[in-house]
């Protein structure tokens, strides 16, 4: 599943107006105390109906969200200051999915109490005539708009995860994924470029100030996923912020493989040595089959790996993407002979 499909989300100022609005040509339409019932009734219907929409539209996090979208979603809505700095982190936020969830039951709590208060005030109504209803009315709206405004700041939120959430990549479970990891420079981006160009398409996401690319490839029939992952995992550890381990932490749970690109000639920037650290790390968060491939292989070939290519010079490349295809080692499910 993706979040794209999620509607967008009104604020409180463009809800209270919509709803008063509403109310007041339909009081137009009607003369005395029924116009005054009618006014209540529509306003009550478009805030709490608009208000129980924002929560129902999105999923339950803990019985319809596999685990990938899950700790995407965690990092994505976050507390922190969108540069993902820790010092920046608003302690009064719970963040995450959790601060997401929150806010969405206080929605839910509005819709329901401004549905109380519309029975409250329509019974208050037949026991007054058109002054008193009129009255009745107005202290409604008064209460009404008092709890849209108390939740005006959960509205801010799920409109701000739902605007955030529905760029994430649309990944496919059943599909095999080849994640592709490596220091910058080392060839990456050139190679699931190289790979995806057949179909065309490869999609950038954003992901705080980095991206993550997804792209598809097929072979014997079968659709494969490829992830660029630039600002996750080109760096050690102890140097990404808290929104990208969560990152990191979210593709371990889509991996089927990894190839991990290393540039032996080190025109990349980085030394050899500092770009196995870089592996071993990889290898020790993934269980799943890490393949070493050397890139710019025509430069260099200085390094013990399980694959040479130089994707420059086009040069080895299938072979490479073959050996990634068997490291999964993806059966599909068929039906048994006879099945209907």
């Amino acid at each position: 599943m993706t979040f794209e499909d999620l509607p967008t989300t009104p604020r409180a100022e463009e809800l209270l107006d919509k709803a008063f609005s509403r109310a007041a040509r339909t009081g137009r339409a009607k003369d005395g105390w029924e116009a005054q019932e009618s006014m209540l009734i529509t306003a009550a219907n478009v805030l709490s109906d608009n208000l129980a929409n924002v929560s129902a539209s999105w999923p339950d996090f803990e019985f319809e969200v596999g685990p990938f979208y899950y700790e995407l979603a965690d990092a994505v809505v976050d507390g922190s200051d969108p540069s993902g700095s820790e010092a920046h982190r608003d302690p009064e936020r719970l963040g995450g999915v959790d601060e997401l969830r929150r806010a969405l039951s206080e929605v839910d709590w509005a819709s329901e109490r401004i549905d109380e208060l519309r029975s409250e005030y329509q019974a208050k109504m037949r026991k007054t005539g058109v002054e008193g209803a009129r009255k009745h009315r107005k202290q409604a709206f008064a209460r009404m708009a008092d709890i849209v405004d108390e939740v005006a700041d959960d509205l801010r939120t799920v409109g701000e995860a739902r605007d955030a959430l529905k760029t994430l990549p649309d990944v496919r479970p059943d599909e095999p994924a080849i994640v592709v990891a490596g220091h910058p420079n080392v060839g990456k981006s050139s190679f699931v470029n190289r790979v995806t160009r057949a179909s065309n398409e490869i999609a950038s996401y954003p992901f705080t100030t980095k991206a993550v690319q997804i792209g598809h490839f097929e072979c014997d029939r079968i659709r494969y996923q490829i992830v660029d992952t630039p600002g996750l995992l080109d760096r050690p550890e102890a140097e990404r912020n808290g929104i990208e381990r969560q990152a990191v932490s979210a593709l371990t749970h889509l991996a089927d493989a990894v190839l991990f690109v290393v540039d032996a000639s080190g025109d990349c920037g980085y030394p050899l040595d500092s770009q196995l650290e870089l592996l071993a790390e990889v290898e020790a968060r993934f269980d799943v089959p890490v393949l070493v491939v050397c890139n710019k292989s025509d430069r260099s070939r200085d390094v013990e790996a399980d694959a040479y290519m130089s994707v420059t010079e086009g040069e080895n490349v299938d072979a490479v993407l073959d050996t990634a295809v068997e490291a999964v080692g993806f059966e599909p499910d068929l039906p048994s002979r006879g099945e209907n």
